[in-house]
């Protein structure tokens, strides 16, 4: 079975194709937040690079959140398109547990985290039961002190991933036993995405284009500003 997995959630635009348990090319682009220009071109690349066509791929996975309010849209828009247009299904990942993943079968906890700006961030908790990954708790837009409270519950090892960096030193102060992922695998990877997406295709877990909409976990800044304004 070959899949095509997408992840525009973050900074990091990234595509990649699966055959059952084989990565057969990935690309990521950490630089600027330019998705709806990049992402065509990136999938583009490797279907020509890896002499496929869409007929050949068997379905789609798209993160579906929390993230960038425009890059989760525009990565949906996308999948749905390719879905559509090809007659192939598609499933959704959470951007959280693919971050998870990316430290894959690490001892102890596992807390991936985004900026959700105001020393808020989106974030879950899991742990790997053999080669699976369960999540712990809820997907969450919390304070870093409410996080931070709940993992010194946690009597074990905590390694963090994602955008981590703003965080770093009060994590490391605050959170006993813990550990920060390299750089290298902060960054959101479509194969982990896929990995995950592979078994929910599967398993056929595919969304409704009609109804598929991607978790925000809290309102656009936009809509906060203008409720405040009118007192909604």
């Amino acid at each position: 079975m070959k899949i095509l997995s997408l992840d525009s959630a973050t900074e990091s635009a990234t595509c990649a194709i699966l055959e059952d348990d084989k990565l057969l090319g990935e690309v990521v682009f950490n630089y600027t937040k330019q998705h709806s220009i990049v992402l065509m071109n990136i999938i583009d690349y490797l279907l020509t690079n890896l002499n496929l066509k869409l007929s050949d791929l068997d379905g789609f996975a798209v993160s579906k959140g929390p993230g960038s309010f425009t890059g989760l849209r525009i990565g949906a828009a996308t999948i749905k398109g390719l879905s559509a247009g090809s007659n192939k299904p598609f499933v959704s990942v959470s951007t959280l547990d693919s971050l998870a993943f990316n430290m894959a079968y690490t001892d102890g906890i596992i807390c991936p985290v985004l900026d959700a700006l105001r020393d808020n961030v989106y974030t879950s908790i899991y742990k790997f039961n053999g080669e699976k990954l369960e999540r712990l708790i809820d997907y969450s837009a919390i304070s870093i002190e409410e996080l931070i409270g709940i993992l010194n519950s946690y009597d074990e090892k905590i390694t963090f991933v994602g955008e981590i960096e703003k965080f770093k030193e009060k994590l490391k102060t605050s959170v006993n036993d813990s550990y920060f992922a390299p750089n290298f695998l902060n960054v959101a990877k479509a194969s982990s995405l896929g990995k995950l997406g592979m078994e929910l295709i599967k398993s056929e877990h595919w969304e409704d284009i009609n109804t598929f909409a991607p978790i925000y976990l809290r309102k656009s800044q936009a809509e906060r500003e203008y409720e405040n304004k009118h007192g909604v």
